[in-house]
């Protein structure tokens, strides 16, 4: 019983090693990248410029719980949903 279970261990050791390698290089980056992402939006302020997933470059007009208030570049307002903003636009 004790060389079965030296044998299931090393045949197991490859996949624990495969997936921690796969945890730290896609996962925990993804990770970091959602969390960045929340907090610049959690931080967004009227008159603040951002990017929509389109790629429009609008500016905000109002800050709501769950959608921004914006005006794009020839003055027309819209709503547009939190989860549809992709990044502040520095220029």
């Amino acid at each position: 019983m004790g060389a079965d279970a030296g044998n299931i261990m090393g045949s197991l050791l490859p996949l624990v090693v495969l997936f921690a390698i796969f945890y730290f290089l896609i996962i925990r980056p993804q990770q970091k990248q959602q969390e960045e992402h929340k907090t610049m939006l959690e931080n967004l302020t009227k008159g603040d410029k951002v990017v929509t997933n389109g790629g429009i470059i609008v500016e905000i007009t109002k800050v709501e719980e769950t959608f921004f208030t914006v005006k794009n570049i020839d003055g027309t307002t819209m709503r547009v949903s939190k989860s549809f903003i992709n990044s502040k636009w520095e220029d």
